[in-house]
């Protein structure tokens, strides 16, 4: 059995004139991307290969992950592809992803994130109180019984999607 894990950047800081790439994290993204890391050490959630979004919001939101768990540089691949991307070019990211690893981290952005979890677990995803399925920092766990290069639609299980208002 391997697992995705889906996650959407933090609440990144629009109030600066610069383009949607190079976009920072606010305060609240900062504490919120730290909360999804604490919760992931205390779950156990170790990422073996990492894809992540070259876009500076991404980058900070892995960085601050990573202040709480173990992954190495080795262990990232910041592929161009992933920013903004769409699902057939997100399954084209993950088909490459190497074979012998069952833990997967792709940090992205939406409406790409959202799309491929329902293209991987089907249209009725719970939604947060504010109706959104991947708000800011959400993290998505999705169980899938093939090969990366083999993704197919609804072959995927959630097995939970966390939000940072729901860590306590």
């Amino acid at each position: 059995m391997r697992n995705l894990f889906l996650l959407r950047h933090a609440k990144s800081d629009r109030t600066q004139q610069i383009t949607d790439f190079d976009r920072p994290l606010n305060g609240r993204g900062r504490d919120a991307a730290l909360r999804i890391g604490k919760w992931m050490k205390r779950h156990r959630i170790q990422p073996e290969w990492v894809i992540c979004s070259p876009a500076l919001r991404t980058r900070e939101t892995l960085d601050l992950l990573r202040s709480k768990l173990k992954i190495s540089d080795e262990l990232i691949d910041f592929d161009k592809r992933a920013y903004l991307a769409d699902v057939r070019t997100l399954l084209a990211i993950l088909a490459r992803c190497p074979k012998d690893m069952s833990n997967i981290l792709l940090v992205g952005h939406n409406p790409g994130l959202e799309e491929l979890l329902d293209y991987l677990c089907g249209p009725n995803l719970p939604i947060s109180e504010k109706g959104k399925v991947m708000p800011t920092a959400a993290l998505a766990q999705i169980a899938l019984p093939d090969e990366w290069r083999k993704l197919a639609s609804r072959t995927g299980k959630l097995t939970h999607i966390v939000r940072p208002g729901d860590i306590a």
